[in-house]
């Protein structure tokens, strides 16, 4: 007869709760499933089957112990209720691999589902099978249906939600819900389960089987263990899986700041290369600079930023190989841009390692310094032309100290000779002796003229210079001078100012600048004189400047030469055929009048010698100068002189012409010697003075004497322009003179009229 059979509510409870324990682990191992890779991702996927499939298993089988036909002892057989442990956790495990698949399509789920529902169900009837008692057992069809159908749904639920991304409380939620459709499966196919007693189990058969009350036990202790390390797994898993995503969170933070400081880095052009060289990435300080865009430069190699040149002679390469074998590759050098154009760059190659320390790369940074190139080659230009500057400033204090002595020397060795020739008897080879030692005096006094022209010491006479005139004036003597193989041409724009020069020493200077263009064409060529007014060297100062170029096609000078060309002596022309100081000459002519001379030459390509001179801001008076007048019978009047001069052989030449010319003279040695004897002489003429001596000059000795004696008249006798001395109206007499010259210097200052006589000795005004 059919037994309707109980169930136990305590265990009914603890089924359930079982059921939903069961169902939380398993969406919880899930999310583990989802967050690792590889094996740990199987491992997991294992995990969540075991608690899930040993967990429906468990609520299962609790819920089976549950039910209890009364006066019918149940036993169960061990075979079958193996296998029924098998199935959940196989379907289970099947449906989380299947539902893991992150391209797993509705469908796929769906079979999934019922794969699942259906092993579940398996699983049950199996347990049921497995029932040992003295009673038959059959099943309503409609509760197998139900039961069916609650356990593909509820298998279904299971896997859409164990990969879904819910919080605490939903997952909580769905595993209530999971638990009650769980069971509610199992009390459902319970439900429809029919059993009939007949006759006593018979043991004696040798069908294994477990006392219920020990089973129930062994089942819960087993599934609680099983739930409760899952979870002490799933929670560590979870606390290294929050730390290794907050290290990598950092990490890729980290990246991105050190991305994002790359790319705002635009000084410094940084990017890395691999072992074979080419470009791995690039910043905006590499685009900047190099003018490439990284879809342009990325995966090409870094040898295109080399000159042809270095790459001609393997600098790439060896910058890698000194990297790798040295540990840097630190350089500077010309590097080129996308557009073709260069910049100064300063390059770091650094090798890039791995932990087992392989090579795997170079980092590589490069920074345009062109600037800083520049401004580093303008002061070296600097200061050579310092350096320069002031070994031609020393150079010429020595050669104008040279020719003040020599002048001096020349003086008296020219008074000597004019004393000699009036007399010694008129013997005509005598007469040729002292003819050829004036005539070599006179071109010694040139030589000393020279020497002073470039220590800027000589006497100018600026005036205002219509340049294009002055050249036009001095074509034939430039032709005959020069000769038949050079061609002279002349290029001067139509309105051309004029400029504040010595028109006589610029003469000489231009003649000298062609001479030497010559000697640099021995087969011949074209010499071209241009003026223009244009921007002048950087070196002068403001204002407006004219520019007189002198051009030839000669073979032209290396930097060595072209560097001494302007020293005094220096010459190439060998030995007699040139004195070394022509273009020192036309130096000094430029910078004592506040101009520059500027050498351009290349070797092969011919020299260009440019005389830049201030532009005249209105026509320049001339300077007044004394006439050469004839002797009068003034003249031989004679006068009281006083003679001063340091140098004592030049004082006592120019105290016997002077003597010879029958005037009275007392001698001085220094300034205060001739005051000195100013004190104690009654009359006093004429002072003829040294411009240089120490202690007192000769125009601070005058102003004393002026001072006392207002009517004395005076001549400053000088080797050279200094001292001052331009800023006093005085009668100048150059050095070295003859007695003649002497002679009517002195006429010219005593007899001219009023207004050209040297009256004050007081600095001009303005």
């Amino acid at each position: 007869m059919p037994h309707p059979g109980t169930h136990d509510t305590t265990l009914v409870a603890l089924s359930v709760l079982i059921a939903v324990i069961a169902s939380y682990t398993a969406l919880d191992l899930a999310t583990r499933i989802r967050a690792s890779s590889g094996w740990a991702a199987y491992a997991w996927l294992a995990t969540a089957a075991l608690a899930m499939g040993g967990g429906i298993w468990s609520m299962h089988f609790v819920a089976m112990l549950a039910f209890s036909l009364p006066g019918v002892e149940v036993g169960y057989d061990l075979t079958l209720t193996l296998i029924s442990l098998a199935l959940p956790i196989a379907v289970t495990a099947l449906g989380f691999f299947v539902a893991n698949r992150r391209e797993t399509s509705p469908l796929a789920l769906a079979v999934s589902g019922l794969v699942m529902g259906l092993g579940i169900a398996a699983m049950h009837y199996t347990g049921m099978a497995a029932m040992r008692m003295p009673a038959d057992l059959r099943h309503d069809h409609l509760w197998v249906a139900l039961s069916l159908l609650i356990a593909i749904g509820a298998a279904t639920v299971a896997l859409w939600l164990a990969f879904q991304i819910v919080s605490f409380g939903q997952r909580l939620a769905a595993s209530v819900v999971m638990g009650l459709a769980i069971s509610g499966m199992h009390y459902a196919a319970m439900q429809g389960a029919v059993f009939t007693a007949h006759a006593p189990v018979d043991h004696a058969q040798g069908v294994a089987s477990l006392h219920q009350t020990y089973l129930a036990l062994w089942v819960t202790g087993t599934t609680l263990l099983i739930l409760i390390l899952a979870q002490i797994a799933a929670v560590f898993d979870r606390h290294f899986a929050h730390r290794a995503e907050r290290e990598a969170a950092a990490l890729r933070e980290s990246e991105e700041r050190f991305r994002l400081l790359l790319r705002s880095v635009t000084d410094y052009a940084i990017f890395m290369l691999d072992t074979e060289g080419r470009v791995a990435n690039w910043n905006a300080g590499a685009e900047r600079i190099k003018g490439y865009s990284d879809r342009e430069i990325v995966g090409t190699h870094f040898s295109r930023f080399y000159t042809q040149e270095d790459q001609a002679r393997g600098l790439p390469a060896d910058a890698l190989r000194t990297a790798a074998s040295v540990g840097k590759f630190e350089q500077e050098g010309w590097r080129v841009r996308k557009d073709g154009s260069r910049f100064w760059a300063s390059v770091v190659i650094d090798p890039v390692r791995d932990q087992d320390g392989r090579l795997i790369g170079y980092a590589k940074v490069t920074r345009d310094i062109t600037e800083r190139k520049q401004a580093q080659d303008a002061l070296e230009q600097a200061r050579d032309a310092l350096f320069q500057a002031q070994k031609m400033e020393a150079v010429g204090q020595l050669t104008g100290g040279v020719a003040h002595d020599f002048n001096n020397l020349l003086s008296v060795v020219l008074a000597s000779l004019d004393v000699l020739k009036k007399r010694l008897p008129d013997d005509p080879k005598l007469r040729r002796l002292l003819d050829n030692a004036e005539q070599a005096t006179q071109r010694g006094a040139a030589l000393t003229q020279r020497m002073l022209a470039f220590a800027r010491r000589q006497h100018l006479k600026p005036q205002a210079v219509d340049l294009a005139s002055l050249v036009h004036g001095m074509s034939d003597l430039l032709q005959r001078s020069l000769g038949p193989t050079v061609q002279i041409e002349t290029r001067f724009p139509l309105s051309l100012p004029v400029v504040m020069a010595d028109a006589h020493q610029l003469e000489l200077a231009l003649l000298n600048l062609s001479v030497n263009a010559r000697d640099a064409m021995p087969k011949g060529g074209a010499i071209t004189i241009s003026a223009c007014e244009g921007d002048q060297p950087s070196d002068l100062g403001g204002g407006r400047y004219v520019c007189l170029a002198v051009a030839d096609t000669g073979h032209g000078m290396d930097e060595a030469t072209l560097a001494r060309a302007q020293e005094p002596f220096f010459t190439t022309k060998g030995i007699g055929k040139g004195t070394g100081l022509g273009l020192s000459m036309v130096h000094g002519l430029a910078e004592q009048s506040n101009g520059r001379l500027v050498l351009k030459s290349r070797l092969g390509e011919g020299t260009t010698a440019e005389i830049w001179l201030p532009v005249a801001s209105v026509a320049a008076e001339e300077e007044k100068s004394v006439d050469v007048v004839p002797l009068s019978p003034q003249a031989i009047r004679s006068l009281s002189v006083l003679v001063v001069d340091d140098d004592l052989l030049v004082l006592e030449n120019t105290a016997v012409m002077l003597e010879d010319l029958g005037h009275r003279v007392m001698k001085a040695r220094s300034g205060q010697e001739a005051l000195d004897l100013l004190e104690g002489a009654r009359m006093l003429d004429l002072v003829i003075t040294d411009q240089a001596m120490p202690n007192i000059t000769g125009p601070q000795l005058l102003e004393r004497i002026r001072a006392v004696r207002p009517q004395v008249r005076a001549i400053v006798a000088t080797g050279f322009a200094e001292g001052g001395l331009d800023d006093w109206s005085v009668v100048r007499l150059s050095k070295p003179f003859d007695q003649g010259t002497l002679a009517r210097m002195i006429h010219s200052v005593m007899y001219a009229s009023d207004d050209r006589r040297v009256v004050s000795l007081r600095p001009r005004a303005g």
